[in-house]
């Protein structure tokens, strides 16, 4: 398989295999006209096997969402062919409108302009819970 290397882009890689899918999805890069390529379950010395996103244009992506879905990722900024910035992740210790809070009685259920925030409260177990009511998500 041969996927071209981008000139001006992001490059999201070393995604654990499978969730790649889901990271395209949540930053809402299937819904949009960038030129995108995801390479699955490709041969990793470091993983096994791993997932890798290509942008095909300077776009703003959500470090906390990448890394709420897998803080070991990495996020390259390709500018005129050469890498110019890696960037490493870890588990956001906030997360806003990422996740929707379950609870029926939360105050975001009733107030829809109010924005859904998660505060991590268990980093080895990646435990969030809302900022209103304390529902886990």
């Amino acid at each position: 398989m041969n996927i071209d290397s981008i000139q001006n882009g992001v490059v999201i890689d070393h995604i654990t295999a499978g969730r790649g899918m889901k990271i395209i999805s949540l930053l809402g890069l299937d819904d949009t006209d960038l030129s995108v390529a995801i390479i699955r379950n490709v041969t990793s010395r470091k993983l096994g096997k791993k997932d890798i996103i290509k942008i095909d244009s300077m776009t703003d992506v959500n470090l906390d969402l990448i890394g709420y879905v897998d803080p070991d990722a990495t996020v390259n900024i390709i500018r005129e062919g050469v890498l110019s910035q890696k960037l490493t992740l870890d588990v956001p210790e906030k997360l806003t409108n990422v996740i929707k809070c379950k609870n029926p009685r939360c105050i975001t259920t009733t107030e829809q302009e109010l924005p859904h925030i998660f505060k991590l409260t268990d980093k080895n177990k990646m435990e969030y819970r809302c900022i209103y009511c304390e529902t886990k998500a």
